[in-house]
């Protein structure tokens, strides 16, 4: 007896659930097993995943001293300054070889996320006072953003280097 694809795999206007549900497990595990995703890509893909905040609104870079401003003879190791906003929120931040240094504009409580590439290590998170101020010990390494949780907002600055 010679089984037609219709009869194997369901009627014409659908296969059939199981079968289909089997082959792609089975295609699963081969591939796990001849060509594995290596962990590093995995924890990043997993990462970007975590990191989308449909809410969020993107701050814009308003200022960078290493652009805007006026170098200052004689002064090889100044701080950088950055100034981030989005809407109300403003973000000053000074970044130094021994940390970050900032504030909030309105000043308000915050829990800050300072993202860095690539991702070795979960993001270290600052809380601002009620002032707005915040401060972190470690200078961000290569590519970082700033994550803030204001309330019921989530505003996430563009991605720089240090």
């Amino acid at each position: 007896m010679n089984e037609t694809d219709d009869e194997r795999f369901g009627d014409e206007e659908g296969l059939d659930e199981d079968l289909v549900d089997g082959l792609l497990d089975e295609l699963r595990q081969a591939a796990a097993i001849l060509d594995p995703v290596p962990a590093e890509l995995r924890r990043s893909a997993v990462e970007a995943y975590a990191l989308r905040d449909l809410d969020a609104r993107l701050a814009e870079l308003t200022f960078d001293s290493l652009i805007d401003a006026i170098p200052v003879r004689g002064v090889t190791d100044a701080p950088r300054m950055l100034t981030f906003r989005s809407g109300d929120v403003t973000v000053d931040v000074e970044v130094t070889g021994q940390g970050l240094l900032g504030q909030v504009l309105p000043p308000q409580s915050a829990s800050i996320e300072v993202l860095s590439g690539p991702p070795t290590a979960p993001p270290t998170t600052l809380t601002s006072d009620d002032m707005g101020r915040f401060a972190g010990d470690a200078p961000p390494a290569g590519p970082f953003a700033l994550r803030l949780r204001t309330g019921g907002e989530v505003v996430v600055t563009e991605w720089l280097r240090a």
